[in-house]
């Protein structure tokens, strides 16, 4: 135990950030904990070590303008454009997973409810309400993109590649990474953004966090509680820069 708490002081003394040393730990654990498995150690002394407090990162938002610039600048005229079109409209929309979106089929989307059935994490089924630019991107794409893309066997995902399958959640960050350097984005955007913003955007307007949490699809209201502090990151920074004493 002194041994791996001088290594995690060395560690700490030659300037390794919080993350690396956690990971470093956490292989040391791994190691002691596979000589007990085996009966080579009765211990495992690494789990005596605490864990370095790691620093709790913000969400990445983008703002409801940039929203819409990037949204706006993908055009709708060949299958592909209607198909991102529709696919982003719908991420920021109802902030949905890049796994979502891409385990969506057809019947997934009720129009007539104005809603989207939505298979999350755990198996655990939610419905989300669509709003009206994704309503019209889904039936343009629907109408005049998919018909082009949709192979002759038929895939019954609501959103398709260029050759008829299922698209990939690598296919949602890549397509993405496209529009924003297309609308000339500040940084690269990823999918897990456009939810994140989703969420903020709905707390900013004066949605309930309860309501923000089975929209999202979490489990506990702890997770979703991280959009709190990116409104009180946000109205201190709007404090210091307008209150004459701050």
């Amino acid at each position: 135990y002194r041994s791996l708490r001088g290594y995690a002081a060395r560690l700490s003394d030659r300037g390794s950030a919080p993350r690396t040393l956690a990971r470093k730990l956490a292989s040391s654990r791994a190691f002691f904990r596979s000589l007990v498995e085996h009966g080579d150690m009765t211990a495992n002394p690494a789990d005596l070590l605490p864990a370095p407090k790691l620093p709790q990162s913000l969400p990445r938002t983008i703002k409801p303008a940039d929203v819409a610039d990037l949204l706006d600048k993908i055009p709708a005229t060949t299958p592909l454009e209607l198909r991102d079109r529709a696919l982003f409209e719908l991420a920021y929309a109802c902030g949905l997973r890049a796994e979502e979106l891409v385990n969506l089929d057809l019947g997934s989307v009720e129009f007539d409810a104005e809603q989207v059935r939505v298979e999350g994490k755990g198996g655990k089924t939610r419905f989300v309400p669509i709003g009206e630019p994704a309503v019209v991107a889904l039936t343009r794409y629907l109408e005049r993109g998919r018909p082009g893309l949709a192979a002759a066997a038929g895939d019954p995902a609501l959103f398709l590649s260029k050759s008829g399958r299922r698209l990939s959640t690598s296919d949602v960050r890549r397509r993405l990474r496209v529009w924003a350097r297309h609308a000339a984005s500040q940084g690269a955007v990823h999918p897990h953004a456009l939810r994140h913003s989703f969420a903020t955007h709905l707390l900013e307007g004066g949605a309930d966090l309860r309501a923000i949490q089975e929209l999202l699809g979490h489990s506990s209201i702890s997770t979703t509680q991280v959009y709190t502090r990116v409104e009180s990151a946000r109205l201190r920074a709007a404090y210091l820069r307008s209150h004459p004493r701050a």
